[in-house]
Parts: C-alpha cells; structure tokens; sequence
C-alpha cells in the first residue's frame, strides 16, 4: 500500500505537469492561476485512498480524482463572484485580479475540463461514474443557490442549513470516496457506507470551516475572517446564536444583519462577541464531533481489515481539526 505522502506526490506531480497554457491567454490564465494556488486537494486525495483501500489501483483513479479537483476549483471560482470575496488561499480571488466576465467564463470552462477527466476511465465503468458526477454536480448547485436564497430569507432554521451544506459541500466529498470505490469495483453496499461515511465528514469539515472564518487566523485560514459575517450568510453559528440570543444581544444580531452601511469591522466584532457570550463556538465544535462520530460508526461496519482503513481515518480527522 501507498503511505500518504506518495499519494500526495502523484496527485502534486499529475497536477505540476498538466497542461493549462492554451489560446486564447485570456481563457486560460485564470484557471492557471486558480489552479496554481494549490490548495490541500482533499478531494482527490480522498479518491484514491478510497481506491487504495478498496483494493483498486490508484494509477486508473487518478484522472477521475484530477475531475473532481478541477470541478471543486471551478465552484471556488464562482463561489468568490457570488460572495464577493477578495482572498482565496491567502492571494486575490480571479474575479478581483481580472474582472467577473473573465472569472465566470474560465469557472465554465474549467467546468468542462473537469468532464473530460472524469470520463477518463474504464469503460465498463463510465456508467457510474458519470452518474455519480452528474448527480454530484447538480447538487453542489442546489446548495449553492440554496445558501444564496438564505441570504434574503428570515425564515431559515438549522435543518435547512443543513441541507444546504449537506448538497453544497458534503455530496463533493462523498462523492470522491465513492468514485474511489467503484473503480476499485467494490461491492455496492460498501460503495454506499463510503457514500454515507464522506456526508457526515464533509458536514463536520464545512462546520469546521464556518467555526474558522469566525474563530479562525487569517494567516492559517487562507480567507479573510468574518465574511460570513460581513456578507450575511446564516450559518450554524448565526442560526445557533439568533435562536438562543435575547435582550441586547438579540437586537443586536438582528440591526447588524439588517443594517448595510455598517462596516465590516465593526460588525464583525460585534457579532463575535456575541457568539463567545453564548459559546457558540463551543457549540460548533460539539456538533463537528457529533457528526464525525456518525462518520466513523459508518465506516466501521465497512468489511475491510482495520488497517487498510487507517490512513483515510488519520486524513478524515484532520479534516475536522484544522486550522486552514
């Protein structure tokens, strides 16, 4: 079996030689650059462990993993336009350093590259594996005009949001584990429990993310911390603290998020401070911990010797406890 820094160094090396330097310039510098900031490419990563431990080989995964790496940037591309962020990975965001025309064009373009990687696999195959992505790509999309139909609603509860990352995060990841499986041919109930295991991960690593953009560095976190705060999404964290909020604090919330000449800073240390008064930072992380229990009670009922399983167990708690 491979250990993780050999599978992190064919995905570095597949990624170093592929080839973004086409015409028109203007296209492709953007997804270059995009591509160029790296990233900790989980997603691939995940693939071929999954591929690994399933007893598949990870030179027919790789390909596919590259797709969804390329499908992940192309909703960070978006993502940065719709949220109006400046800072992705600690570097300006493309539509910052273009313009959103070039940034939208180069996300669909990007789009269509990360097909033709995933379709680079077994025949036989090709049928689950383009069920999967499709089914994957229309969710992320759901999730994310979910979380932008959130922005103007005053109605949304915590099992929305839950949803809503659920589709927009977590399908991505459970998908790159499951891709892993099939082209390892695992049986297809353990393809599933992998399906299940990747969607209570990927909802403790976008909690996890959401707890850092509040109680983050922004050294270590990459982005800028408090935009979420700054551009109004209810997460956890809002949801959480609106619902347990009285008094002051409540008013507060609700004038900060109303109230849009405010300025950044100030709004967000207020709400910040409101959320370490009704710990809800404590209460993010007991629901991070929720979740990546249901996480390991699914992969343990996996039939596959525990050691073939160590490695992907070791990276999903990382995920969890991070701090970028």
């Amino acid at each position: 079996m491979y250990i993780k820094k050999e599978i992190q160094d064919i995905i570095s090396e597949a990624f170093h030689s592929a080839n973004f330097n086409f015409k028109p310039s203007s296209l492709y510098d953007p997804i270059k650059y995009m591509m160029d900031l790296g990233g900790k490419r989980i997603r691939p990563l995940l693939t071929l462990m999954s591929c690994e431990m399933f007893g598949g080989c990870i030179e027919e995964a790789l390909a596919p993993a590259m797709g969804l790496e390329l499908f992940h940037n192309f909703t960070l591309l978006h993502d940065d336009i719709m949220d109006q962020a400046p800072i992705r990975r600690g570097k300006e965001t493309v539509f910052k350093k273009w313009n959103t025309n070039s940034a939208i064009l180069s996300g669909d373009t990007l789009f269509v590259m990360a097909y033709e990687l995933v379709t680079k696999t077994t025949p036989a195959l090709l049928p689950q594996v383009l069920e999967l992505f499709n089914d994957t790509a229309r969710k992320v999309c759901e999730g994310q005009q979910y979380d932008m139909d959130y922005e103007t609603r005053s109605d949304i509860s915590i099992p929305d949001y839950i949803l809503m990352i659920r589709l927009k995060t977590a399908v991505l990841i459970s998908c790159s584990l499951k891709l892993g499986a099939i082209i390892a041919k695992a049986p297809a109930e353990e393809a599933d429990l992998i399906y299940e295991f990747g969607e209570n991960l990927g909802l403790a690593f976008q909690l996890q993310d959401d707890y850092l953009d509040v109680f983050g560095e922004v050294d270590k976190f990459g982005k800028e911390i408090g935009n979420d705060i700054v551009t109004n999404k209810k997460t956890f964290l809002y949801l959480k603290a609106f619902e347990l909020a009285s008094g002051d604090s409540l008013e507060l919330i609700t004038s900060h998020y109303r109230e849009k000449s405010l300025s950044a800073p100030v709004k967000v240390q207020t709400i910040t401070e409101i959320y370490r008064k009704l710990q809800i930072d404590v209460m993010t992380r007991s629901l991070i911990d929720e979740y990546f229990g249901k996480a390991l009670e699914i992969i343990a009922r996996i039939n596959i010797p525990d050691e073939r399983k160590q490695m992907l167990l070791e990276v999903a708690a990382q995920m969890v406890d991070r701090e970028s």
